[in-house]
């Protein structure tokens, strides 16, 4: 994938909000993949691993673009979660409007910095969107209830 795939659009419409969390630093990434694994199986843990692989794939999704605002966007950083039926978005939203969302291109894998391609792997739907100062990266992860 080129960094021009990853595409400028907004969030799709007709999404339930369920929680919005403010995120500060690295450290409150654990509490927020325990609050979503809670949200989405009634467990800040993994109990049914056979049965849990959607939600663990939106902890992924969600952890990658979370710590990619903390690290590379600015605060305030607010995470969101939203539903539709059996639809999933989460939408990460920093105040570096004007930084897209670049994957890596031409760098060692052993450096990192391809989680956007985890990202774009594991959703139905991902995009961003800037408004004035705020950024929001999104995706869609399809659950199951």
């Amino acid at each position: 994938m080129r960094a021009s795939l990853w595409q400028r659009a907004r969030p799709p419409a007709g999404y339930d909000l369920v929680w919005r969390r403010e995120l500060h630093s690295l450290p409150q990434l654990a509490g927020l993949r325990a609050a979503l694994r809670t949200t989405l199986t009634g467990s800040a843990v993994v109990l049914e691993p056979e049965l849990d692989h959607w939600s663990e794939r939106m902890v992924l999704v969600v952890d990658e673009l979370a710590s990619n605002a903390l690290r590379h966007g600015a605060p305030p950083v607010d995470a969101v979660l939203s539903r539709r039926g059996e639809d999933w978005m989460i939408a990460v939203e920093d105040s570096s409007g004007d930084v897209p969302p670049t994957p890596a291109e031409g760098r060692d894998p052993a450096r990192g910095g391809f989680g956007l391609y985890l990202v774009a792997d594991l959703t139905s739907a991902h995009g961003w969107c800037a408004e004035q100062a705020v950024k929001t990266v999104w995706a869609v992860v399809h659950g199951v209830d």
